[in-house]
């Protein structure tokens, strides 16, 4: 089974629940959004491997670590993703971005992609997913699947808040994606809104409601 990482660092939730709050304006909900992801960031490349470089400082040679060669991909899921992208890339800033498109079909109520484009070395690159809202995990778990069936094996997922149905559904689905969050709330509502949530990132972000 995959692992979900909760990163509850004290200035991460600070932030959050800035985001959460309804007073809150696209501005500085498009800003919280940046600096939340960029401080992810910082957790979910913890692991990458180092390797040993000889370097001269201004009073000798030395040797140091430095990342080692270790490809990243960054795969918003649009449109709510894109707003995570900026936070990765400042921290990584050699990362290349994909992107995937879904939409939920009003009858089968089924992910279908409309729009994907990869780097085209995808499948060597550890690939970070992003996406603000785990909800039923439907989309999530479709395009982890597009990534799959691409011939990516190397995948995160990385969300700002999710729910307990969300998660089960991508570590059901998923069991080799490990699930990175900053908050997991209550539930679902009869409307597949997470509760307490935050309201509908992409509107939030974008202004369009």
């Amino acid at each position: 089974m995959s692992q979900v990482h909760v990163i509850d660092h004290p200035l991460i939730q600070h932030k959050l629940t800035l985001m959460r709050q309804i007073e809150t304006g696209t501005k500085d909900f498009r800003e919280l959004l940046e600096e939340i992801s960029m401080l992810m960031c910082y957790e979910v490349t913890r692991n990458l491997p180092l390797e040993e470089v000889e370097i001269e400082t201004p009073i000798c040679k030395c040797r140091s670590k430095v990342i080692a060669g270790k490809k990243l991909g960054i795969v918003p899921i649009l449109r709510a993703g894109l707003g995570m992208v900026d936070g990765f890339i400042r921290l990584v800033p050699a990362c290349k971005v994909g992107h995937i498109g879904l939409y939920r079909d009003p009858e089968t109520h089924e992910p279908v992609e409309y729009y994907c484009k990869l780097p085209s070395d995808a499948s060597e690159r550890e690939l970070v997913v992003v996406d603000p809202m785990l909800a039923t995990g439907g989309s999530s778990s479709a395009a982890i699947t597009f990534l799959k069936d691409r011939g990516c094996k190397n995948i995160k997922l990385v969300c700002l808040v999710g729910a307990p149905e969300g998660i089960k559904v991508v570590q059901d689905d998923h069991p080799d994606v490990d699930i990175y969050i900053a908050a997991i709330d209550e539930k679902l509502n009869d409307h597949a809104y997470i509760v307490p949530g935050l309201g509908d990132a992409g509107d939030r972000l974008f202004g369009t409601k």
